[in-house]
């Protein structure tokens, strides 16, 4: 595990665990929200965000957070290891709720100075529909890559923790 890619809806746990499994590893973590929004959420071109992406996997290890359908199988297949954590729509709501009023704006740890966090239904509405838009072709994504990589799927957050306690 060298170069792990965390995919997963708002909410389920991507930055935290990439931070704790860079700590543990000690393997350099990029956090894609912090790379990919400017300040006042400023999206970055999509042309912009393929070249920083395709800088970062041709490092020698990372550990790369984030969703970011459009781009993602640069990260894919790059990756050795990729962790799909696929938690409940629920806990991630009730998650993305909390960070929402913890974080109101004040920049979160994972994000781009200038990216104060805020209310947004549309984000509460993408990960509410995240299990039947975008898990499905996560998924497919996944099958197709299980013979290449080490694909991880961890469903609820106790098989996240016996997953870090692993390692």
């Amino acid at each position: 595990m060298k170069k792990i890619a965390l995919i997963g809806s708002g909410g389920s746990g991507k930055s935290t665990l990439a931070r704790k499994l860079g700590q543990k590893l000690n393997i350099e973590v990029y956090h894609l929200d912090a790379l990919l929004w400017k300040p006042n959420w400023t999206p970055t071109p999509k042309e912009e965000q393929i070249k920083i992406q395709k800088e970062l996997v041709i490092k020698e290890e990372w550990i790369i957070d984030g969703n970011y359908n459009g781009t993602m199988d640069i990260r894919l297949n790059a990756a050795d290891t990729v962790v799909f954590v696929d938690i409940s729509r629920v806990i991630c709501a009730f998650r993305v709720v909390k960070r929402m009023i913890q974080y109101r704006g004040k920049t979160r740890p994972d994000m781009a100075e200038g990216v104060n966090e805020r209310l947004d239904v549309d984000f509460l509405k993408w990960v509410w529909d995240y299990p039947k838009t975008k898990k499905p072709i996560v998924l497919k994504k996944l099958e197709q890559l299980a013979n290449d990589k080490e694909v991880i799927i961890l469903k609820s957050p106790r098989e996240v923790q016996l997953f870090f306690d692993k390692i």
